[in-house]
């Protein structure tokens, strides 16, 4: 198969044509037919993830069609369409039991723990638990762009944040992540601040429901904007960038026990930012993390997109080749894109 290889972090991947997978007992193969560009590819480019062999090959976020099938896989034959969380449950450990396969204590990540989806076959593990029926009704394009980023948003808002309608969300960062934040707090009826640098990502962010942004480039202090705006803070905020300056003003611009929800990974020199303690002691706030959705928190997401109440489609900003995605992926630190870009010729 044809796939994207690095053999040293931060060298260039180079496209390659290499051994097809073979299903595990309990895993799958699926043909790829698409999959996201994401920033945490790139952290894994970079080196910043320690489950990384080399050589390796990235991508987490992927839709296709079952190829092959282990012997053990019962719900799943040749054919399906199918996606998959980034976040994948080993079935037997108490937070699977529990039905937490996102926080699973030997958990896997296509991409991370194993080769990922920039090829044109990718090996799934634990099938019957992981693996998500896609509608007919919806192409492989947006299935690939839910991923990681929409359903750790929807994650965000909905499972941790518990947003309702009338609150006030702040959502600092409109990238992928950012942006599926924000279409989904305003389809559950709340009122979104968007804040970034980039003009035309904030213009994006009130297509999809912002009812006010912030250019955080241009306003003397964010954490005052955001609560002029929201009259006394937000009652959710998200980091949905993952830098300590949004770290800090997302649980500064909360209002009294509000909820900051941390979904841009903190890693590297990133990893331990400063946080405004004292505030969250005499406020009571909340902070949470968000770390991917279970497979069977899904049909929650995707009837929501079949209703017509989300459109993730909305937020893909351009398919490439798997051959461009090399220089998409080295160039992610950028922040040039808008929207989700999504590999959909291999």
């Amino acid at each position: 198969m044809r796939a994207v290889v690095y053999e040293a972090f931060s060298a260039p991947p180079q496209l390659r044509t290499v051994a097809d997978p073979t299903p595990e007992t309990h895993g799958v193969v699926v043909k790829v037919m698409a999959t996201g560009v994401c920033r945490s590819d790139w952290h894994g480019w970079v080196g910043h993830d320690a489950d990384i062999v080399l050589p390796h090959v990235p991508g987490h976020e992927l839709a296709g069609i079952v190829e092959a099938v282990g012997k053990d896989v019962r719900k799943w034959k040749i054919g399906d369409r199918v996606t998959v969380p980034f976040v994948g449950g080993c079935g037997a450990c108490p937070q699977c039991h529990a039905g937490h396969q996102q926080v699973c204590d030997k958990q896997f990540q296509p991409g991370f723990t194993h080769w990922g989806s920039f090829a044109e076959y990718v090996g799934i593990h634990q099938a019957d638990l992981n693996l998500v029926e896609l509608p007919q009704t919806l192409d492989f394009t947006t299935a690939a762009s839910l991923g990681c980023r929409f359903v750790t948003s929807f994650r965000a808002v909905i499972d941790q944040g518990k947003t309702s309608a009338g609150q006030w969300v702040a959502v600092h960062g409109c990238g992928g992540v950012g942006l599926s934040a924000i279409m989904i707090a305003h389809a559950v009826g709340a009122n979104v601040v968007a804040v970034d640098i980039s003009d035309d990502k904030l213009q994006l962010a009130r297509a999809l429901g912002a009812v006010a942004t912030v250019n955080a480039s241009q306003v003397a202090n964010v954490v005052e904007a955001v609560t002029e705006i929201t009259q006394g803070g937000a009652h959710v905020s998200l980091d949905a960038l993952g830098h300590p300056s949004t770290c800090f003003n997302s649980i500064s611009n909360l209002r009294k026990r509000g909820k900051h929800i941390q979904v841009g990974l903190m890693l590297a020199d990133h990893s331990t930012p400063a946080i405004p303690m004292a505030k969250v002691i005499a406020y009571e706030l909340e902070i949470l993390g968000s770390h991917g959705m279970q497979a069977h928190r899904y049909d929650a997401m995707l009837a929501m997109v079949q209703s017509g109440k989300l459109a993730p489609e909305k937020l893909v900003g351009k398919t490439i080749s798997l051959e461009q995605s090399i220089d998409e992926l080295m160039q992610m630190d950028r922040f040039s894109a808008v929207g989700v870009t999504v590999i959909a010729s291999f």
